[in-house]
Parts: C-alpha cells; sequence; structure tokens
C-alpha cells in the first residue's frame, strides 16, 4: 500500500493512541463531578490545556477543545456574527475557503442577512492583502481566511492580512489553519490572529478532536448552551481522552518540525520532477514557492479525476480528487475554478498529499504505477 492522502486524515500515532487509551481506562470520571475522582480528572484536563497553550505560545483560558475544526470554524464564524451583529453585518473571506467555512458563510448570507464578500485569488490561488483592505466596509466584523488551501496547498499572507487589520480593533480576524498547524511556522500571536481552529487528525491525532483558539477579550457567542464547560462557549461533558490526546498529538507534531518539513520539501522537489519527466503532458496546480510541500495537486486533462483516482486505488495507491469532505461532489473544483484554471485542468484536478514518513521510493512506485493508468485510461479517451 502507497498512501498519499494524508491532506484528507493521518493514521494515529502510537502514543497518541497510548494516551488516549490509557486515560480512557484509568480516569474515566466527569471533570465537572464534585467528588475526588472527578477532580483528578478535571486536573489533568486543565494541564492539558495549559500544554497546547504553552505551544502555541497562548493562554489556556484562550483555547476551546471542540470536535475539530468543522465545529472551531461553526463557532469562530457564527459565534463572531450573532455576537456582533448590532456593530455590523459584513464578513470578507475568499473563494477558496474549506467547506465548513465556505458553506457557513452562504447560511448566514441567505438565511440571517449578513452580508459576505467572496474576495478573489489569483492564478497561484493567493488572495492580495490589499484587496482585503480595499474590501473593508464601516459595518465589517469579521475576515476569515484560511493559512494553507487544503485543496492546492496555497500559503496566505495571512500576518500581511493581520498587520492590515491590526489598524481595525473591531473587525476580528479567524484563521483556518488545519493544514499549517504542526507543518509549518505560524505565530498566532505575531500574525494578530484573534480566531484559530485546527485539528487533530491532520497531525497524526485522533479524529473528532480539535481546537479554538479564541483571544481573550473577543466577542463569541456560544453556539452550544446547558454547561460552563470550556469558559462558557462549549457546553457538555468534554471528551477527556481525546482532548488530552491532543496535547501529546500537538506536541509530537512540532517536534522536530524543521526538519520534517525539510524532508518533506525535498519529496515534493523529487514527485514535480518525476512526474514532469515521466508525464509530460501534466500540469502542476499547485504554486512552487507559495505552496505549502505538504499538497500537491495536478491535472491530466481531459482525464477525469476519479477514474484516475479508482485506477490507482486498484493498485492500492491512495490519493484524491479535492478535500475529503468535497470528494463525492461530482460538481467543478470551485478552488481551481477560482484559480482561472482552463475548464479541462479544472475538471481532472487531483491531489497527493504527502508526510514525513513518505519515501521517495513509494513516490517513485506511484509515479510509475500512475504513468501505467494515464497511459491506459489516455487510449480509451481516443
Amino acid at each position: 500500500m502507497i498512501y498519499l492522502d494524508y491532506s484528507a486524515t493521518t493514521p494515529v500515532h502510537p502514543e497518541v493512541l497510548q494516551t488516549f487509551n490509557k486515560v480512557n481506562e484509568e480516569l474515566f470520571a466527569n471533570p465537572d463531578s464534585l467528588h475526588n475522582f472527578g477532580g483528578k480528572v478535571a486536573t489533568l484536563l486543565q494541564k492539558a490545556k495549559e500544554a497546547t497553550a504553552k505551544l502555541l505560545h497562548v493562554q489556556p483560558q484562550e483555547l476551546i477543545f471542540t470536535s475539530g475544526a468543522t465545529e472551531a470554524n461553526n463557532l469562530a464564524i457564527r459565534g463572531i456574527a450573532f455576537a456582533n451583529r448590532q456593530r455590523g453585518n459584513h464578513i470578507i473571506t475568499t473563494m477558496i475557503e474549506h467547506p465548513s467555512v465556505y458553506d457557513t458563510l452562504k447560511q448566514l448570507e441567505q438565511h440571517f442577512g449578513f452580508e459576505v464578500t467572496y474576495l478573489p485569488v489569483d492564478h497561484l490561488g493567493q488572495v492580495r492583502p490589499e484587496a482585503v483592505a480595499a474590501a473593508i466596509r464601516s459595518t465589517t466584523i469579521l475576515v476569515s481566511v484560511m493559512a494553507v488551501n487544503n485543496e492546492v496547498g496555497t500559503i496566505q499572507p495571512i500576518e500581511a492580512i493581520g498587520k492590515i487589520l491590526g489598524n481595525y480593533p473591531k473587525i476580528y480576524f479567524h484563521v483556518d489553519a488545519v493544514q499549517a498547524i504542526g507543518k509549518l511556522p505560524l505565530n498566532i500571536k505575531q500574525a494578530q490572529i484573534d480566531l484559530l481552529s485546527c485539528s487533530a487528525h491532520k497531525i497524526y491525532g485522533l479524529k473528532g478532536s480539535g481546537i479554538l483558539y479564541k483571544r481573550q477579550g473577543v466577542n463569541l457567542l456560544p453556539l452550544q448552551t446547558g454547561g460552563s464547560q470550556e469558559e462558557g462557549y462549549r457546553a457538555g461533558t468534554p471528551n477527556v481522552a481525546a482532548n488530552v490526546a491532543f496535547a501529546k498529538t500537538l506536541r509530537l507534531a512540532l517536534d522536530n518540525q524543521s526538519q520534517k518539513l525539510t524532508k518533506v520539501q525535498e519529496l515534493n522537489k523529487f514527485l514535480r520532477l518525476a512526474l514532469q519527466e515521466q508525464l509530460p503532458d501534466v500540469v502542476i496546480n499547485s504554486p512552487l514557492l507559495e505552496g505549502s510541500p505538504y499538497i500537491l495537486n495536478i491535472s491530466f486533462p481531459p482525464l477525469r479525476p476519479e477514474v484516475i483516482v479508482h485506477g490507482l486505488d486498484a493498485k492500492e495507491i491512495y490519493i484524491s480528487t479535492r478535500s475529503a469532505c468535497s470528494s463525492k461532489d461530482t460538481k467543478a473544483s470551485r478552488i481551481l475554478t477560482a484559480m482561472h484554471l482552463p475548464d479541462a485542468v479544472v475538471s481532472s484536478g487531483v491531489r497527493i498529499s504527502l508526510s514525513h514518513e513518505t519515501t521517495q521510493e513509494q513516490l517513485a512506485e506511484f509515479v510509475n504505477e500512475l504513468e501505467t493508468v494515464v497511459v491506459q485510461m489516455r487510449k480509451v479517451v481516443k
């Protein structure tokens, strides 16, 4: 098996799984219970939050444990929108956000009367910071821009946008950092980010586990009520084992992060060259300098992406057509379309995503098998 779909999810690190199982087995009490057993669990939960906060260089009270980045994105966007509606109803985002951001904003727009500006991106998939500045209105309450695009890997100019928004203290800045945290350098405070979402299962953690960073002083309306958990922002009995495991996940992801990044950069370079040498008609959609090396989006027009995916699947090689949340959507890629790519390229894009555990030998075998699949499919098309 050759797994090249790490942006969709990763295997669970053995140490993370060990931590999760140990907490579930030994410290299963409700942390809100008044007895001593519950108190021990509450202390463990607080230590996990403190450890996570230290890794992110933020305060423990600024973190909200969630069921993942989709919930974190929803809480950040809806929470800001509903809490600050008396000040304004305008939100700025980009055309290439993840569905958990894009569809949430569409719902606010269509059902709750909010106005949303969807900024265009260039052919690299980047939004211009000056476009963000130009879109600001007196009624703007939120700007939401992802750190790294999940489909093509484009890195957005988060620090430049944060610097602009620093001049507008009443406009909150939300960043979906799912494909950045644990992989690329990102300084929350330096980028002047007010809200940040991330997920454990993209960095060798558990599915159903994530966090929302909420800067102190940010006015956020809870979406779940009925309890005082998570500083009152997320009612419900906490998943203690998953939250403790998140702290372990993040620590492991940040250990030797620069060395892991260097290795993946080398793998990305190797893969690009191998593809161009063996498949000269390949179209590489991911930017080189402006992109994360963990993601490589390519096209073989006019072949359908699902045909390529299934052809490789038969050989136990796993890639995807786009983000896992949109993989069953047969419509043309919203991301590639927004990058102004030709229709034939847009309709044939597939995503390869790498890990520091990927090897050059695996990539060489992948390219060989991909060449076979593409050649066979082109004969059918002709």
